[in-house]
């Protein structure tokens, strides 16, 4: 996966980027001015930039990191030491669509799997660890920096259509590293839990999980159960506890990855 995550960012500066001289982001977005400016191999430059980040991700991630990142970026730097002087389209709006949805979605798949192909991923990494950041807004940021230098060298024309760019790559990224289920979480709190529970199996066919019964002995009588629906059965889901307990507090909320179906 990481492999395959380094090759379709390829694809996305080969064929759609690099050839609209409209740029990547971070390291990769600073090696390209560098390029450009110097007369100096990309790929050169995107292994040396990188080589500070990798060794910050060795001391804060670990070897795993460190190695599947190297992996990446040398596998970027290969398969774009050559570059395509004719990409699929010369079309600049064009270009940066689908030039950000395959580097969003190459450089998400090596963030999923445990690395990166962008050194400043690493920093973004950490943003999002310590911070309400998303790994895909922290990217945006300081890609917002590069675009904004890449201006003076590309022009600005082309420095609005890197923006476009940027922003698919950062919703690419996002819902690659987070995954496109659609699935919800449905936390319901009520005194009547089993109730609402079995109206849910009729409603959706699918097992929920009580985590505290209904008592009215207890301090505190009421029940708590968890449920995982798809979105399009949550306007059913909502209708069906409310009939039964007007005064449920219910909580629904994203969830991202659902691993098995098993009831406690």
């Amino acid at each position: 996966m990481i492999l395959l995550g380094s090759a379709l960012a390829a694809v996305g500066l080969q064929f759609f980027l690099l050839p609209n001289h409209l740029l990547d982001g971070g390291v990769t977005g600073v090696s390209i001015l560098g390029a450009y400016v110097f007369n100096v191999p990309f790929a050169v430059l995107l292994v040396l930039f990188n080589i500070p980040f990798v060794y910050l991700g060795y001391r804060k991630f670990g070897k795993l990191f460190a190695l599947y990142s190297s992996i990446g970026i040398l596998t970027l730097a290969a398969l774009t030491f050559n570059h395509v002087e004719v990409g699929f389209t010369h079309e600049p709006i064009l270009a940066a669509i689908f030039g950000g949805i395959f580097v969003g979605i190459g450089a998400g798949l090596v963030i999923r799997y445990g690395g990166t192909i962008d050194g400043t991923d690493t920093v973004a990494i950490l943003i999002d660890r310590v911070t309400i950041f998303s790994v895909g807004e922290a990217i945006m940021v300081i890609n917002g920096i590069i675009i904004a230098l890449a201006g003076f060298v590309f022009g600005w024309e082309n420095a609005l259509y890197s923006l476009v760019a940027y922003f698919v790559a950062h919703k690419a990224i996002d819902v690659t590293v987070e995954g496109l289920n659609e699935s919800r979480s449905v936390w319901v709190v009520s005194h009547h839990v089993r109730e609402i529970g079995a109206i849910i199996n009729a409603v959706v066919d699918e097992p929920v999980t009580y985590v505290k019964e209904a008592n009215p002995k207890d301090p505190e009588p009421h029940g708590v159960m968890l449920a995982v629906i798809t979105r399009f059965e949550e306007a059913k889901i909502k209708a069906a506890i409310y009939a039964i307990d007007k005064k449920a507090f219910v909580v629904i909320s994203n969830a991202h990855e659902v691993i098995g179906k098993e009831t406690f």
